[in-house]
């Protein structure tokens, strides 16, 4: 604060003004009056020195973070005109600058000043990526809606939508090399743990009814699909889909990801993506794990060379009739704490409401089989006849695998509980009459139907449904069990601890869909809707390193409540002397606050603290 007053007059009034520099606007304020020279003379004989300390002791208090001053307030006044057809909230978020504190590791100021060093362009690309990973996280929504909403961030971010649209372009014409780069630099943030990578895929419905139309090469003659085409899904809908394949590491943080068209088998797309990876961890030796869905035989003879390994759910219904002899007598069976002999008979039929058998029931049974298979090798050998004949025939070798079958009372029990409500609903069912109405399906209640069809001779067939006890006894047989197939040799307890973290990458499905809104995709042409996943994938990753670094300073905070922290941490300007917080303190505000160590917990901010902290990071 600084001394004004003016000199041409014989009474002079003192005040004392502050400087603002709010964005890019500079001004100042009187925010003191000091009151006329004539009154100051009734407490002193010198005015001006008399102010003028005033003013040293206030500023000496700025400085350490404690002043006062007035604010006149006239409630006639009236707010600003604009010509904005709807009026605008004029709150600012910052809670973007945690986001920002991660994702100033990553980089990519640098890889968007490479990539677009020879392009005639006038938009900052970086910036334009940094507020869309933003929005994505804090406020989901179109790219024209993020556009017309940007100005409640701190920064006040200056460009159009069209540059949206051509930085999309941009971003997309560098895919492999910025997941490539994503990954690279993510390492610098949060050490990487890749001993085990996940991987799953995942379908989002694209708002169209129409497929896009096949690309014929004029060159080779190949036919290319179009990105959104109908396939295969469990919610039926009739619209094209885009299929989503992603990579994990141990931690649940993204490693890389692929867009295939709608149609495509999910078991083709596992292989390609793990060469990319091989691309950008050099020597990595891995361990891949996927669902029964994405563990088929090629994939298990991929991961079983390079020093690779695989651990993949095996379905027990889908194995032959010699393994499934070996799963289901009693022997062989320990317990999974302390490897001492247990029978499944005794697993099933202990009294679990004896205190002394709780450790049992939340215990697991389990068993090792091996079970190696034969496999193509995708070469042929020259095979001699009893004949003399000599002939080529495919080589065959042997994948080593074994299969863990464990076995849970407690799982048990409660698939039995889902089924007996799911066998009461068939039972209600099964009095109805139309043979319409009773269609099964693999998870259906109505594959527990069955239907009898009773006639005589000359008379109309009498149609009847009825409970199928067969199919009920049969899918009885295998509550409470669960497989996995590996070619590793390591303690049973640690390759099923492993198996059971995969439900993170579904974790990671869920936020991208629903915390994000991955869709609507609002995007027609191809390489705006693979950048808009980009996007998605950035912010996944962005969100992903903060919540790795919170857990590993002991600081747990669940997906809802940070990204609602972040979303309600708005300040307001007052009269450009200071912005004052519209949010409040929280567990989750603490735990952030102790990691990055930005002072975001202040009820009170300076115009150019703001504008420093967001500047430390913005290098």
């Amino acid at each position: 604060m600084k001394l004004y007053f003016d000199k041409r007059l014989k009474d002079p009034t003192y005040y004392g003004q502050q400087g603002i520099r709010n964005g890019k606007k500079v001004t100042t304020r009187s925010i003191i009056n000091f009151g006329k020279h004539s009154e100051l003379l009734k407490i002193t004989d010198d005015p001006e020195a008399y102010v003028r300390q005033k003013i040293k002791e206030w500023n000496d208090e700025y400085r350490v973070g404690r002043v006062s001053y007035n604010i006149t307030a006239d409630f006639n006044e009236k707010v600003q005109k604009t010509d904005n057809p709807a009026s605008a909230s004029t709150y600012l978020n910052i809670g973007y600058f945690l986001l920002q504190e991660t994702m100033a590791g990553l980089n990519l100021k640098k890889f968007f000043k490479d990539k677009t060093s020879d392009l005639k362009i006038t938009f900052d690309c970086y910036t334009i990526s940094r507020f869309l990973t933003y929005a994505r996280i804090l406020d989901p929504m179109s790219k024209y809606g993020m556009w017309n909403k940007k100005d409640i961030y701190y920064e006040q971010p200056q460009f159009d939508y069209h540059h949206i649209l051509r930085f999309m372009d941009v971003l997309e014409s560098s895919y492999d090399d910025y997941l490539s780069w994503l990954f690279r630099q993510s390492n610098s943030i949060v050490e990487r743990d890749t001993s085990v990578l996940y991987y799953d895929c995942t379908n989002f419905y694209c708002e169209t009814e129409q497929a896009d139309h096949e690309i014929v090469d004029e060159v080779t003659g190949e036919v290319i699909n179009g990105l959104r085409q109908y396939g295969v899904s469990k919610e039926h809908r009739p619209n094209p889909i885009v299929e989503m394949g992603l990579f994990m590491d141990r931690d649940g943080i993204p490693i890389s990801m692929c867009l295939h068209s709608g149609n495509t088998s999910e078991t083709t797309t596992a292989v390609p993506l793990e060469k990319e990876i091989a691309k950008m961890i050099p020597n990595a030796k891995f361990i891949y794990c996927a669902d029964a869905g994405l563990g088929y035989t090629d994939i298990r003879k991929f991961n079983s060379m390079g020093g690779r390994a695989f651990i993949v759910t095996q379905s027990l219904k889908k194995l032959s009739n010699t393994l499934k002899e070996a799963v289901f007598n009693d022997y062989d069976y320990r317990l999974l704490s302390d490897d001492t002999p247990v029978t499944i008979n005794k697993m099933k039929t202990f009294d679990r409401k004896d205190q002394k058998n709780l450790g049992l029931y939340n215990d697991h049974a389990y068993k090792i089989i091996p079970a190696d298979k034969l496999v193509d090798l995708g070469l042929t050998e020259e095979v001699t006849l009893k004949n003399g004949k000599k002939v080529q025939r495919k080589a065959k070798g042997n994948l080593k695998q074994y299969i863990i079958v464990s076995f849970s009372r407690k799982i048990m029990e409660y698939q039995r509980t889902i089924r007996n409500r799911q066998i009461e609903r068939a039972r209600k069912l099964s009095k109805s009459k139309d043979p319409e109405e009773i269609k099964k399906g693999p998870n259906d209640v109505k594959r527990f139907l069955k239907r009898i069809v009773k006639t005589k001779s000359g008379e109309e067939a009498d149609i009847e449904y009825i409970l199928d006890e067969d199919k009920i006894a049969e899918e009885e047989k295998y509550d409470g069990y669960y497989a996995v197939a590996t070619n590793l040799t390591d303690p049973a307890k640690d390759i099923l601890t492993i198996s059971k973290k995969r439900y993170m990458i579904e974790e990671c499905f869920r936020i991208m869909k629903t915390n994000f809104d991955g869709r609507p995709i609002n995007h027609r042409l191809e390489n705006r809707i693979r950048a808009h996943f980009l996007i998605c994938y950035t912010a996944l990753l962005v969100y992903r390193l903060l919540e790795t670094r919170l857990n590993r300073n002991e600081g747990h905070i669940t997906t809802q409540n940070l990204i609602t922290t972040l979303r309600n941490m708005n300040v307001v300007n007052i009269h450009d002397v200071e912005y004052m917080s519209l949010y409040n303190g929280s567990q989750a505000l603490s735990d952030l606050i102790n990691l990055t160590a930005m002072p975001l917990d202040r009820l009170h901010y300076k115009p150019k603290e703001l504008n420093r902290l967001i500047k430390k990071y913005l290098k």
